[in-house]
């Protein structure tokens, strides 16, 4: 935990990060960059999400996949360097917050389960019909949960 702290710290002494707090724009940008990442990703593997979990049957689950996936991983990239800015502007507290490192944690183990989707379901879209397999609905509900409670602890750590 010291190593964390220590490489926070100095992320935070940077002059990059001293930008992120004392510009009148570069904070607000990147909190703007970042919720905006933030509806991609979770609007668009969402929705797809709750296709394989079950909904909406009647659409085929893959153009569904083809249209709204480049949407989540755009929104994805932009939240890497727009999270970073903002973390860089106050590394040394969120380093230290519980809720951050969850939050952390729970980002790696949904692109974990994005790929691990992808390696084992994704050549058989397009032989789904109205029915998916078990474990992809698993997966794609986990994948659900997992993004959801991602962006309420990002909220939250505001409050913590």
């Amino acid at each position: 935990m010291n190593g964390l702290v220590d490489a926070a710290t100095t992320l935070q002494n940077s002059g990059f990060a001293t930008w992120a707090r004392g510009s009148a724009y570069a904070y607000p940008i990147a909190n703007l960059a970042h919720l905006l990442g933030l509806v991609l990703l979770v609007g668009g593997i969402g929705v797809l999400d709750l296709r394989v979990a079950g909904l909406w049957r009647s659409l085929p689950v893959a153009p569904l996949s083809r249209a709204l996936t480049p949407l989540a991983i755009t929104g994805l990239i932009l939240m890497i360097p727009s999270g970073f800015t903002m973390f860089a502007a106050d590394a040394r507290a969120l380093a230290g917050s519980p809720l951050f490192r969850w939050k952390i944690a729970l980002i790696g183990l949904a692109v974990a389960n994005a790929i691990a989707f992808r390696r084992v379901w994704g050549a058989r879209l397009d032989r789904w019909g109205e029915t998916v397999p078990p474990a992809a609905r698993s997966l794609a509900a986990l994948s659900l949960l997992l993004w959801l409670t991602v962006a309420a602890l990002g909220r939250l750590i505001a409050y913590a």
